[in-house]
């Protein structure tokens, strides 16, 4: 990217550099009325921002939260033997040793390759360590795995990041350490985590509600504020360092040129080969001005390297000191690759302290405009921009408070991206003038991707926990992230199938752990859903085309790609040829008897009701996305047909028609099991009441016959194949009985076993729990599951919170609890059966309640339990912050949320990764009026034809 150019008078506000005119118009509309700013509506701010990016009029984008909260213990900087990222760069090195690809901190802001870096440190005067970035435990330290322990939250985001708001809680007291770590490891697995609220630290509110908000005048000029508010009782000492940090780039890559950072008046002068000329300007209200310090974002060699007598001005300056009072650690030059500014604050009791800085592309000539002259006007502006926008977004939900869990849902959305920097070739090879990896890793992690390289902004489950891309994760996120900005939705799913991410071989990158392992193939799904959302948007657009097809090159660039992914399943994952599939691990890990990601210790292979069931799904969206392409080009109802054809083969296979196999289905229990197969032939049914079993209620479509003259080739051959197949149509529809409205229904489930799946998912004494559909029947609780294979017990029993099983590591865990994105696509998969069958079919909801319920009523109510989980209840709490009675009932905590990865599946506590709003963000769409609405497949009758000349070519 070319360095900055200095603004022209006529080049409006989307230049990079913006001219002191421009800013003096930012400081003018604080006195115009609210609602208009020279004719432009304010409502409709930071859509014209959006459609700006999308056109390539400015780069609202380049600058965002991009900067993970843990670099430390990832992959990327794992160059260990044996594969151990935890403790190859554990959290007590971070602050000393430099990142190979990606920098961390505390409510990160950089540029999309983050080769800047702004964040926030602090010290309360107690600490043994600065605070540069969270503390978390890794896997072997946590009783449940790896786990961040701090109390933080995201609040606000506009998609642009025009306007972003955080809040970390910071104690006032020495942060616990070690405490934190000690009882964690002592505990057992069937113990509760101990978290820092548990410490004691926050009883008597001594601590800091540290607020960092980010605001942008323009694409290059950027405001960061931050407030910090002492919540206790007596006055209290706070330093507040806000830094800058260059990606180091020039340790690996012989000849790269260094950027320097050097002190300058009033601020920081930045000089990047890639950015251009940079400014950081720091506010000097009163006596807080602060004191630049500066240093080298290099590893410390002396503490690492052995090297004693080592000089520099290394990484861990700041540290040095502010909390060891090392003036000699930073560079009294005043130049270097890391600067801080330095602020010592004393916080009244009740009171707070606020520091502004202004990061801003340099102009080349004419007089500097004062950097903090409209600050605070253009915070107020943006701030009002972002109400307008979510106002504007939630006009239809009338309940404040299910505006508010949906508002910071989508800041989590939002604050959740992050550059993803990962080259497996240079990784496995590693640097010139570097130590070479151990030969080992060649042949281990990651070794079979050398053609993985990314290096760009993806959405992230968490930016602790899980601060890579995980493939099924983000084809969940896109949903609720269309809603406020499918052109990044669409991007993300686009990428994921780019050929520097998908394997050769058509599989899809699981994610950073282990590429290789398989995720439910949702990005389908996730494609269509998203493009009609986008679709939707356009068409309702303020003098939108209502006839709008929709973004279809995005939609044909999709498909082509996963028809290669499609294809990769069906030769990999389909041991016997039968269209009955193993798919592996498929993210539910921790929910059957045996480690499926694995070889099994019995030997053989599982044939899964759930891999087969996906598979189902697959071909179904595939098919309708064929269909929607082909409604606009015929050549796809060649492959249309294709998928109409291999979904039957599939239904047949799992339902036992047409087969010596008896299939998935279990007459007699009426319900969907895997099957273990042995290598002596034997074939086991695990009898499990899980989520296994309930996933071909996922694989359905319903379809309308008046469309007949839309796809007369695909039709024709459909009415052939159902004429010849009849075993097939008569399984999975009634075909020549049409439902609903002229309707015909693609199901792996007729009426009788779909009510007989819904009977047991209904029942509170099994699935169905106050806050949704539980990941194992709690039938299993008095009832454990055990099979008995070579001489061993493999047993499975219901666990509604966290994981007591280290079979799979972590806190992996689906024994229970409720996970939202299964429960979302349960919801719209009862929303089409409705849409079929209609208000006609009922089923008994909860069962053995006596109340019946259509389809589309049972979907509302599991909607309302989800969405329960966030929202207050009659005793004024929120389920998922009763962890913790202050997370439940103190004003300063009980409205800010958390996202968790999966919740107690007998009382809604959240559970696992605290911050995954990565999928559990599906609770913003769910909150969104017209989330039930979806469009159904255009299939149809053919009218009388000539049949073709050979039936072979059919």
């Amino acid at each position: 990217m070319p360095p900055a150019t200095a603004c022209q008078p006529c080049a409006g506000a989307f230049t990079r550099t913006p001219c002191a005119a421009v800013k003096m118009l930012f400081t003018a509309m604080v006195i115009i009325p609210p609602r208009r700013q020279q004719g432009v509506d304010t409502m409709a701010a930071e859509k014209q921002r959006l459609a700006d990016d999308k056109a390539g009029r400015a780069d609202w984008r380049r600058w965002g939260p991009y900067v993970s909260e843990r670099q430390w213990g990832t992959v990327r900087e794992d160059y260990s033997p044996d594969g151990n990222a935890w403790s190859y760069l554990p959290h007590e090195h971070a602050r000393s040793r430099a990142y190979r690809w990606g920098e961390d901190g505390i409510a990160g802001f950089s540029d999309d390759r983050q080769h800047l870096c702004l964040s926030l440190a602090l010290w309360n005067g107690r600490d043994p360590l600065l605070k540069e970035r969270l503390f978390g435990l890794t896997n072997s330290e946590g009783n449940h795995g790896e786990d961040v322990k701090e109390l933080y939250y995201y609040l606000d985001a506009t998609p642009t990041h025009s306007f972003l708001k955080m809040l970390y809680k910071y104690p006032q007291g020495e942060f616990p350490y070690r405490r934190l770590l000690h009882e964690n490891r002592q505990r057992s697995a069937e113990q509760a985590e101990f978290e820092l609220l548990d410490t004691g630290l926050f009883d008597a509110d001594a601590y800091f509600d540290v607020f960092v908000e980010y605001a942008k005048a323009a694409t290059d000029d950027i405001l960061m504020q931050v407030t910090a508010h002492n919540r206790g009782a007596e006055a209290a000492k706070l330093s507040l360092l806000p830094q800058l940090c260059c990606r180091n780039t020039w340790s690996w890559r012989a000849g790269t040129v260094k950027p320097t950072l050097s002190a300058a008046a009033g601020g920081v002068s930045i000089e990047h080969p890639e950015l251009g000329s940079f400014r950081l300007d720091c506010d000097a209200d009163g006596d807080c001005a602060p004191t630049l310090l500066f240093c080298d974002n290099e590893t410390n060699a002396r503490r690492h390297f052995d090297q004693p007598e080592a000089t520099g001005f290394f990484k861990d300056a700041f540290h040095e000191y502010v909390v060891e009072g090392k003036a000699a650690a930073v560079n009294p030059a005043q130049t270097g690759t890391k600067a801080g500014a330095h602020y010592s604050l004393s916080v009244p009791a009740g009171g707070s302290v606020r520091v502004r800085l202004r990061l801003t592309a340099s102009a080349t000539g004419g007089k500097r405009a004062p950097p903090f002259a409209d600050f605070d006007a253009i915070f107020a502006l943006r701030r009002g921009e972002a109400d307008r926008f979510y106002a504007d977004l939630q006009r239809e939900i009338g309940d404040p408070d299910a505006r508010l869990v949906q508002r910071q849902a989508f800041a989590g959305m939002v604050w959740s991206k992050q550059f993803f920097h990962y080259d497996v070739e240079k990784w496995l090879a590693g640097d010139p003038g570097q130590p070479t990896p151990p030969p080992a890793r060649k042949h281990g992690r990651n070794c079979d991707w050398k053609h993985f390289a990314s290096a760009e902004v993806l959405s992230m489950p968490d930016k602790w926990e899980y601060p890579w891309f995980a493939a099924w994760d983000l084809a969940f996120h896109c949903l609720p992230l269309a809603v406020i900005d499918a052109e990044f939705a669409k991007a993300q799913l686009v990428l994921l199938t780019r050929e520097w991410y998908m394997h050769p071989n058509g599989q899809l990158p699981a994610y950073e752990w282990e590429f290789s392992d398989v995720n439910p193939p949702v990005h389908a799904w996730a494609a269509f859903r998203v493009f009609q959302i986008d679709r939707r948007q356009r068409r309702e657009a303020e003098q939108g085309d209502p006839s709008d097809p929709g973004d279809l090159v995005f939609l044909e660039r999709v498909f082509q790609k996963l028809l290669l992914n499609f294809t990769w399943w069906v030769n990999r994952k389909d041991e016997q040829g039968r269209n009955i599939f193993q798919g592996g691990f498929l993210g539910l890990d921790n929910i059957g008897c045996f480690d499926r990601s694995k070889p099994l210790p019995t030997g053989g292979f599982i044939n899964q009701a759930d891999g087969t069931s996906w598979m189902a799904m697959f071909c179904l969206n595939l098919l309708r996305i064929a269909v929607e392409l082909a409604v606009h080009n015929h050549v796809y109802e060649d492959i249309a047909s294709k998928f109409f054809e291999h979904f039957l083969a599939i239904a047949g296979a799992i339902n036992g028609v047409g087969d010596e196999s008896p299939g998935l289905w279990d007459e007699a229990d009426q319900f969907y099991y895997d099957h273990l197969s042995l290598p002596d032939g034997r074939n086991i049914p695990l009898r499990v009441h899980s989520i296994v079993g309930l996933i071909p209620l996922l694989a359905v479509q319903p379809a309308d016959l008046e469309l007949v003259e839309q796809l007369p080739e695909f039709s024709a051959r459909m009415e052939w194949y159902l004429e010849h197949r009849p075993e097939l149509a008569a399984l999975i529809s009634n075909w020549h009985v049409p439902g609903c409205a002229n309707r015909v229904l693609l199901s792996l489930l007729r009426g009788h076993r779909t009510k007989a799946l819904l009977r047991r998912m209904l029942d509170e004494s099994g699935f169905l729990s106050p806050y949704g559909v539980r990941a194992l029947s709690k039938i299993h609780h008095n009832e454990p599951f055990r099979v008995d294979v070579g001489g061993a017990s493999y047993e499975v029993d219901y666990w509604p919170g966290e994981s007591r099983s280290g079979l799979f590591g972590g806190n992996s865990n689906w024994r229970g609890p409720v996970w939202m994105p299964i429960n979302y696509l349960i919801i719209e998969s009862l929303q089409q059966f409705h849409h079929y069958y209609g208000d006609d079919f009922k089923v008994e909801c909860p069962t053995g309640s006596g109340k019946f319920l259509t389809l589309k009523e049972v979907a509302d109510e599991l909607s309302q339990r989800l969405t329960g989980l966030f929202l207050k209840g009659e005793d004024g709490q929120r389920p998922v912050l009763k962890t913790h009675p202050k997370l439940a009932t103190d004003p300063h905590f009980r409205d800010c949320i958390l996202f968790h990865e999966y919740f107690h599946g007998d009382d809604g506590r959240g559970l696992g990764a605290a911050h995954q709003t990565g999928w559990t963000g599906l609770v913003a769409k769910l909150l969104q009026p017209g989330s039930s609405q979806f469009e159904e497949l255009p299939l149809a009758r053919a009218p009388a034809r000539p049949a073709p000349a050979s039936e072979e070519r059919q």
